[in-house]
């Protein structure tokens, strides 16, 4: 694992695919160390080849047992190239399970057509299972609607008035300027329809026309609030009408769903690394901050750690389950708690370059970026504070 992977404007340029299969295998290690109750026998994960929707599928399968089907789109190699991370994931994944006697199906293709829609659809019927849990995560700024087959483009950008700060250049771990312009009616509009619920409401829509939806039926939809720090470009910009309208169709598809006892949440999560926060101006260096303090407190959680805590403390507790006043499921509380909050904004007010490792922990920031892509891993166990706290030089070849 001695290739080095290349960063340009926060994106990888690399992969490691022993790397991704490595960290898939540590994640399913940590999840069967775990004492799981009653929960889903059968879990349909929309974007479950990474991130949150993977981490969903490994507490699914490798905590409760579950059959699990998935669906993402990503690259397979080709000649001297690399697959996409998620391909690789996909594939440690189904062999771990296949491995312990787990029903694991992975459909690679558009989520958003009506074609992989049937296709799932039909699998899942033709194997006689009905889905009790159904997660909607995913992340991408481009789809097609399958109704009128034109190419919608998601944009980041506030709304109202331009908005300028600084972020974390990953490449040489200095800040940067950065000024966006606000957005116009048709970005926003363009943003709903890729982000916004509308796919998750036709999935819905689709297991209930073929009858496979199970009686006690939930289904959970990811998003993000933060904190008012990051309103003007997340929460009051185009990302967050999109989530609010994710959060309305959660209304349309418990109405949808009530004769099958079922139950649509979207749940608020807390800031992690991934792809698509990586690349949003002012959230890199906001998460810095907030991994320095969330670790120092002991309450730091990663994608896998907030999916066991999701399932565990809200999903499946034999109480019902809860929510805020909005209906919403928060596991975002630790991120948002009063103190780690004023800590955080006691950091953000005096960090400059000289100050940045010392006041952040922004190579933990960059840790996480490089094992999202198989890069830096280790044999670490997701919940060991002091492995994870730990402060190490990473290497980052510049551009």
């Amino acid at each position: 694992m001695n290739k080095k992977p290349r960063i340009k404007s926060n994106i990888c340029l690399d992969v490691h695919p022993d790397g991704c299969k490595k960290q898939v295998r540590n994640q399913i290690r940590f999840i069967k160390g775990k004492t799981f109750t009653q929960g889903p026998e059968n879990v349909l994960i929309i974007g479950g080849s990474t991130g949150f929707g993977l981490a969903a599928r490994i507490v699914s399968a490798f905590g409760y047992k579950a059959a699990t089907f998935s669906v993402a789109y990503e690259k397979p190699p080709s000649g001297t190239k690399h697959g996409t991370a998620g391909w690789y994931n996909t594939g440690e994944f189904d062999k771990r399970a296949a491995g312990d006697g787990l029903l694991s199906v992975s459909f690679n293709g558009d989520a958003f057509s009506h074609e992989l829609k049937h296709q799932v659809c039909g699998f899942i019927a033709s194997h006689e299972r009905k889905i009790d849990l159904l997660i909607y995560s995913i992340a991408t700024s481009v789809r097609r609607d399958p109704c009128t087959g034109v190419l919608h483009r998601g944009v980041i950008k506030p709304i109202d008035k331009a908005v300028a700060g600084q972020t974390i250049d990953l490449s040489t771990v200095h800040l940067k300027d950065f000024s966006m312009e606000p957005a116009d009616d048709l970005d926003v509009f363009n943003t709903q329809k890729v982000m916004g619920g509308e796919d998750w409401l036709l999935w819905v829509k689709a297991l209930k026309k073929n009858n496979l939806i199970a009686d006690n039926f939930r289904t959970v939809a990811f998003s993000y609030i933060g904190p008012v720090l990051t309103y003007p470009i997340y929460r009051d910009g185009t990302l967050g009408k999109a989530k609010l309208h994710l959060e309305k169709t959660a209304g349309d598809i418990n109405t949808l769903i009530s004769d099958n006892n079922g139950k649509a949440f979207v749940s608020v999560n807390k800031a992690v690394v991934t792809k698509s926060s990586s690349v949003i101006p002012m959230v890199p260096l906001y998460i810095a901050i907030l991994y320095k303090v969330m670790k120092g407190r002991g309450v730091h959680e990663g994608c896998l750690l907030q999916m066991h805590r999701l399932f565990t403390e809200r999903l499946y507790t034999g109480r019902e389950i809860q929510v805020d006043e909005e209906g919403r499921i928060r596991i975002d509380d630790l991120e948002l708690d009063e103190q780690v909050q004023q800590e955080v904004m006691k950091i953000w007010n005096r960090i400059n370059d000289n100050n940045i490792v010392l006041k952040t922990d922004i190579m933990g920031y960059i840790e996480d970026f490089l094992n999202i892509h198989g890069f830096s891993i280790g044999d670490y166990s997701p919940d060991d504070r002091e492995e994870r706290s730990r402060r190490k030089e990473v290497s980052i070849p510049l551009i």
